[in-house]
């Protein structure tokens, strides 16, 4: 498995098999991105929530790649509407897909698309593929749930905001990381907004 960040809050995970997944592709108008959409390719893609900088490039990305939308039940219905594939979770929700599994998990933060549309609740994401498990905590403040999902789930990669003001901060995000126990944590959601 190969897990690569392309700044902000977007990874992707390209298995060995070839099965790539993307997270959140705010790409385009990410003056930090090193990638544009049109060099990243996805067979899915796991959106934490509807705000423009995860929704980002997404669809994009789908309509090029015929990707299947992984998301919250409101966010996947969204993604429906627009004429994509979609798979609805909800929170505490898993799934098998042919990659591996996928848990939703709870995150404290909002969830409007850009044109208004309520997309539910944000999340975050559990996966577990090929043996290794990553916490992409998606756009979240801190939490007490987190010693909860690392103690279910030992998790060798924790992706989580640092950048304060919209998410939690450095400080905040050292307590998730003592929480969550991860044997490697990455930060992600900085240097682009306040």
């Amino acid at each position: 498995m190969k897990l690569r960040y392309f700044s902000h809050s977007a990874f992707q995970i390209t298995t060995e098999k070839g099965k790539k997944i993307l997270i959140d592709p705010f790409l385009d108008d990410n003056p930090n991105s090193p990638v544009k959409s049109n060099q990243v390719d996805a067979d899915y893609i796991i959106l934490t929530h509807g705000h423009g900088d995860h929704l980002g490039d997404a669809f994009k990305i789908a309509k090029r790649c015929d990707s299947l939308f992984i998301c919250l039940n409101e966010l996947a219905n969204y993604c429906s509407e627009k004429g994509f594939k979609a798979h609805n979770m909800h929170i505490g929700g898993s799934h098998l897909f042919e990659f591996g599994k996928v848990k939703l998990t709870i995150a404290h933060h909002g969830s409007m698309t850009p044109d208004n549309y309520y997309a539910g609740e944000p999340s975050g994401v559990v996966l577990t593929i090929e043996g290794k498990s990553i916490y992409h905590t998606g756009d979240t403040g801190l939490f007490y749930d987190m010693k909860l999902i690392g103690e279910m789930t030992k998790l060798d990669y924790m992706l989580l905001p640092i950048g304060d003001n919209f998410t939690m901060g450095i400080e905040d995000a050292v307590k998730a990381v003592e929480l969550a126990n991860p044997k490697i944590a990455i930060p992600m959601h900085y240097n682009t907004f306040p």
